[in-house]
């Protein structure tokens, strides 16, 4: 069985729980720290759950100042800013993530998708395989044959072959199915009319996008309502469609400090998670965890 490297998407397990852990969790000066507290007990249980050799959380910095946000201005510009009340609770975050023995990483460039490619790229240079834990559809593009895609809201685990099942596409054609299709969530345009099932039949016919392109006449001859209509949009909207391309590709090389050896996971700092707890007012149940978690280190 090859090593395998765990990267967490920070942003998916921090929103979720600031939405579901009760607000008026506060710390001693009346501050919210409830997603603080959800993400520290999500974190401990995948410690706890998976045990992994290698594992780092990758956070996003900004969600208006990435490179994309050169390209087009508009992408994400539809999302509404984080409250205040969450805002704060990032940075505290990222104590806990260190304060757990694990390697962090953000970029005011780059967006944590970017960190994660570029860190599932070390990893199997080094022969390891990934497992990414986020449920953001975007990142199944980076799954290859050895890898797994680890929805871990729902708990459900998707290799290679399942998500074309789900999706309708292969992984690496993931970018060009959202490039055609569009991405409302990330405000990224696509082509008029076309949808989900649209984009995977072209997909499958042509086998990319360029391929989509190069055979625009051979569009209206396939077998799906409204063909016809496609193939003009995708002919006037072509520099829309490679322009939402250069939005939904992840970068795997982004510039980042970081070797092989900084990914591997060091024992939990407790004196650090203590005073953390204490100084946040938690309570027994993620001091007991830590430490399960620094013995189950210590033993491994």
């Amino acid at each position: 069985m090859p090593l395998v490297l765990y990267l967490v998407d920070a942003s998916v397990f921090i929103f979720r729980a600031y939405y579901s852990v009760p607000i008026d969790l506060t710390d001693r000066d009346g501050n919210p720290v409830n997603a603080v507290h959800g993400f520290a007990r999500f974190l401990g249980d995948l410690l706890e759950r998976e045990s992994p050799g290698n594992v780092a959380v990758a956070f996003d910095e900004s969600l208006a100042r990435s490179y994309r946000n050169e390209i087009y201005p508009a992408y994400k510009a539809n999302r509404e800013p984080a409250p205040p009340e969450l805002k704060r609770q990032f940075a505290l975050c990222r104590d806990v993530v260190r304060a757990l023995g694990i390697a962090e990483y953000g970029s005011s460039r780059y967006e944590a998708d970017d960190i994660i490619g570029t860190l599932a790229a070390l990893g199997r240079r080094e022969g390891q395989a990934i497992t990414i834990v986020s449920r953001d559809k975007d990142l199944t593009q980076l799954v290859t044959a050895r890898d797994i895609y680890w929805d871990a809201v729902a708990d459900v685990r998707y290799g290679y072959d399942d998500i074309e099942e789900r999706f309708g596409v292969v992984p690496e054609r993931m970018a060009d199915f959202l490039a055609l299709m569009g991405d409302a969530v990330d405000n990224i345009p696509g082509v008029p009319g076309v949808g989900r099932k649209t984009a995977a039949t072209l997909l499958k016919h042509f086998g990319t996008l360029e391929g989509v392109y190069g055979n625009l006449d051979a569009v209206p001859k396939l077998k799906f309502r409204g063909a016809s209509f496609v193939a003009q949009s995708l002919r006037e909207h072509r520099e829309l469609a490679f322009l939402s391309r250069q939005l939904t590709g992840i970068a795997c090389d982004m510039p980042l400090a970081v070797a092989h050896e900084d990914l591997r996971r060091r024992p939990p700092d407790l004196a650090a998670a203590e005073a953390f707890y204490d100084a946040h007012g938690f309570g027994r149940m993620l001091r007991e965890q830590a430490r399960r978690v620094a013995l189950a280190v210590g033993a491994s």
